[in-house]
């Protein structure tokens, strides 16, 4: 753990307030942290929050930050993030590491996350030669109309512990490359991260010159959380949590009339059809319910199998969970790490009482385990339900998969979508009929739609985000970049006259 802490210039106690670079660091009078891994329930270091008069210190860096940032070109904006991302590979093992030691992952996972945001950086640096606008044919002689995109100012991003660093460069390299600067409030449970991670990119700003760009300010919600809502100097939050939280989040920023980009809970569903291959589904699955021991947005949370291959899909699904291995998540032979801490454990239990006493049967798992003592591990568990039960209705961020049948594939949509969540989704089949019913306006109501593959596991390239109470936000690819940035319509007149829109005529 040393050696880990060392390499990414972690102390014992750091401060949780910067706004970028070596000298960027506050010293900040907030209450004290400590960090807790999941692994075996050990501190691993201290962080000395930030207060509302050191947000207002950060905030104040950015708005002067902005005034030059959003000048450069984007081009040479893209060159700072491209960067970025080399300092990103030369730190890999380190900053994996410590994903893996702080949040509880896999040590595959914790690379993998890494590599995410690597990729990331990479698309953002092409993006940022490609912030296009469309242009517009005028109703009226001799007038050129098109649009541009400016950048919208300084974005405050809201973290979860879950990806406690990916999130952040969805958010931070696109909006940056966009010309916006960024004030970060990470996870209280995963606080280092975000630390290390301001570490990693320093010298990166100190060779720019470059201060106020790439903020970081770690608070409890009531401290910062709170002000970064109400605050009106910020015009978009993103915010990556619950959906009771986006809830909060919503109505807060919408009050002011600010921009709110949230994306929220799961309760991510696949479709095994009769005609499906089962090995391919099975694999899926067991990924989808069991990495990060459940607790990604993108979890498979139910599982809605055909009546005529349910038993057969139930038995390999019981193999399957039998062979994943839970422990320490160092290790290599390791398929399942701990939950976050206790409460996520309590919570899990709850659950399960809350499935039996509404009629589930738990069929696999549903028990605690304590292969590190002090850590926070469970059993991955299997539970036959029923669609229409008030747990099944809700997202516990655990590795629960509900059972469901069906008959018809009428019945599996209607099943599928009749939760309150719409984020990921996924069928297994091989027929053209199944899988174009699925992907078709009547099928699916998920942001994330896929075909003989899992509902976890989303590529960077395309829009993420969901619709319900998942909150209707569309992060990382495609054109997700429009969220960080104003929309403006210039209409030039190039003429002698002045013709009104509508064949208006209003002489003098």
């Amino acid at each position: 753990m040393e050696k880990i802490l060392a390499a990414l210039g972690l102390e014992p106690i750091n401060f949780g307030a910067t706004t970028g670079g070596p000298e960027g660091w506050l010293t900040t009078g907030g209450e004290m942290l400590t960090s807790v891994s999941p692994i075996d329930g050990r501190p691993i270091a201290r962080i000395q929050q930030a207060t509302a008069d050191d947000y207002d210190t950060v905030m104040a860096a950015a708005r002067d930050a902005f005034e030059k940032w959003r000048s450069m070109p984007a081009p040479q904006r893209g060159e700072v993030v491209r960067q970025i991302g080399l300092r990103l590979r030369e730190t890999k093992d380190a900053l994996g590491s410590l994903i893996t030691l702080e949040a509880g992952k896999i040590a595959a996972e914790g690379q993998g996350e890494v590599q995410e945001m690597i990729d990331i950086a990479d698309f953002a640096v092409g993006l940022s030669r490609q912030l296009y606008g469309l242009t517009m044919h005028s109703e009226r002689p001799r007038h050129r109309m098109y649009e541009q995109w400016h950048p919208l100012g300084p974005v405050g991003i809201i973290t979860a512990f879950n990806f406690p660093a990916a999130v952040w460069s969805w958010n931070a390299l696109i909006a940056a490359v966009c010309g916006d600067v960024v004030i970060w409030k990470p996870s209280s449970k995963t606080a280092l991260t975000a630390i290390a991670i301001h570490h990693i990119i320093a010298p990166v700003l100190a060779q720019h010159g470059l201060q106020g760009v790439f903020n970081l300010v770690i608070g409890s919600g009531a401290q910062v959380g709170e002000i970064m809502l109400n605050d009106p100097r910020l015009p978009l939050i993103s915010a990556t949590g619950s959906t009771r939280m986006g809830r909060h989040v919503g109505t807060t920023v919408a009050r002011r009339l600010g921009r709110s980009l949230l994306e929220l809970g799961g309760n991510n569903a696949i479709i095994v059809c009769e005609d499906a291959d089962l090995d391919l589904a099975l694999r899926a699955t067991v990924f989808g319910a069991v990495g990060t021991a459940g607790q990604r947005c993108t979890s498979t949370r139910r599982i809605i199998v055909h009546a005529s291959i349910r038993e057969r899909f139930i038995k390999a699904l019981m193999r399957a969970y039998a062979q994943v291995r839970v422990g320490d998540p160092r290790r290599k032979e390791t398929l399942m790490g701990p939950l976050i801490d206790a409460g996520a454990v309590e919570q899990m239990m709850a659950a399960l009482d809350q499935a039996r006493s509404q009629g589930g049967q738990v069929l696999y798992g549903g028990g605690r385990l304590d292969p590190v003592p002090g850590g926070f591990y469970v059993e991955p568990t299997l539970v036959a339900a029923e669609n229409h039960y008030p747990v099944v209705q809700t997202e516990t961020f655990a590795p629960i998969l509900y059972i469901l049948t069906y008959e018809k594939l009428e019945d599996a949509l209607r099943m599928h979508n009749d939760v309150p969540q719409g984020l990921s989704s996924a069928i297994f089949t091989a027929s053209l009929h199944n899988s174009e019913a699925f992907l078709a306006a009547t099928g699916s109501d998920c942001g994330i739609a896929n075909v003989n593959i899992g509902t976890s596991g989303a590529e960077i390239g395309g829009a993420f985000g969901g619709e319900k109470e998942t909150g209707g936000g569309r992060e990382s690819g495609s054109d997700a970049w429009r969220a960080y940035m104003r929309r403006q319509t210039n209409t030039i007149n190039w003429g002698r006259s002045l013709p009104l829109a509508q064949g208006i005529e209003f002489d003098l």
